[in-house]
């Protein structure tokens, strides 16, 4: 039996998460659920999977009479250090899972990663602790998913990483149409069924420049060795090429419960039986074009902060999460978001090998900045 902290239960992979663990009550046990302000879910989540802790952002709106007899309510990084836990789904958005995850890691947890931001922010931080307390980073966003189970089983002589992206939900927008697209526009995205924040990032592609960011830090590849290529219909999640001219990828419908059950069950592969399978016949035909970098600003924006390092990359997420919030909250255009980052990221004075405090300060400053920017 596999205990199990999910860190962010009321958002889309939490929830997506739950949905794989209720297939499978005899080896996967919920321990520990962890919410924001949807109170109302964790609820409900509560009562179905009688974890014995509990957190939200404000706890005193927890009635006492819904909490289950021994169920207690703790922080976050109260609960991932707990030795009942095997592992921690960090499911989360944003900024708010890092200091969880250092917790977890430093506690020898596995970590099952959806957060992205965290690796943006402090890969070297992160993946050096990982390695330190012989602790694994399991990704379940299907790309860096795609790509751990290509490299499963080889060796680490290969000649490139190629992410596919899907090119998001304005892909077919033409370039003076993107000044006026609504967040209702950027949040329909074609293949895939997310949470706002990463769907706008997809719009953007500055999520597929995170994924090129944690590719670097989770799989210990060159800069030079990571190519991103748009595929349409999200059919290729990856693909890995061997020094031999042997190229692997991992093909599968999108669906984000795939790589959130390997990860649970990692290593072993257990069949479930309500994941759609790959049907070349119903498929028929599998595209791939070059990334316009005119049309996704944001993608070239993210490799440059991430080769640069330093705590580039913390304002870099911080930046861009404010942006896409003030995006959504219509307070800036589609096309300002690019604008905002780079102006934030163009006055910053970076910190060399930065430790966690100082990437939390400049992830602050970061914020703080980009709440004041005019277009």
């Amino acid at each position: 039996m596999k205990k199990i902290v999910i860190l962010g239960s009321t958002g889309s992979v939490g929830q997506q998460t739950l949905s794989v663990i209720r297939l499978f009550p005899d080896e996967l046990q919920v321990v520990g659920l962890t919410a924001g302000d949807n109170t109302e879910l964790l609820l409900e989540q509560m009562q179905e999977f009688q974890p014995k802790f509990i957190g939200c952002k404000n706890p005193s709106v927890l009635p006492k009479e819904a909490l289950i007899d021994n169920c207690q309510i703790l922080s976050p990084k109260e609960m991932v250090q707990l030795d009942e836990v095997d592992c921690v789904v960090a499911a989360t958005v944003g900024t708010a899972a890092l200091h969880p995850i250092i917790k977890a890691i430093e506690s020898g947890k596995d970590i099952i990663l959806s957060n992205k931001e965290s690796i943006v922010m402090a890969g070297a931080l992160v993946t050096s602790l990982a390695e330190k307390h012989n602790v694994s980073i399991l990704p379940v966003d299907s790309e860096p998913s795609a790509i751990w189970q290509c490299l499963r089983g080889e060796d680490k002589e290969i000649s490139r990483i190629i992410i596919t992206a899907s090119g998001g939900a304005l892909r077919h927008k033409s370039l003076d149409d993107l000044h006026t697209v609504t967040p209702e526009e950027a949040l329909k995205h074609p293949t895939w069924t997310m949470g706002k924040k990463i769907t706008v990032d997809s719009a953007t592609l500055m999520n597929k420049g995170f994924e090129v960011i944690e590719s670097k830090w989770l799989f210990n590849v060159p800069w030079d060795k990571i190519e991103v290529v748009v595929h349409h219909q999200s059919i290729i999640h990856s693909m890995v090429e061997f020094i031999d001219g042997s190229v692997k990828a991992q093909i599968s419908p999108p669906d984000m419960r795939l790589p959130i059950h390997y990860a649970l069950f990692y290593p072993k592969r257990v069949e479930n039986s309500v994941i759609e399978k790959f049907n070349p016949s119903v498929t028929k035909s599998l595209t791939f074009e070059e990334l316009d970098h005119g049309r996704y600003p944001c993608f070239d924006i993210a490799i440059e902060c991430g080769t640069k390092g330093h705590t580039y990359p913390s304002v870099l997420n911080a930046a861009d999460e404010i942006a896409v919030d003030l995006f959504l909250k219509n307070q800036i255009r589609f096309t300002d978001i690019p604008l905002l980052v780079e102006s934030v990221i163009s006055k910053h004075n970076p910190t060399s090998d930065p430790n966690i405090e100082e990437i939390m300060m400049a992830d602050a400053w970061a914020r703080n900045l980009a709440r004041e920017w005019k277009s």
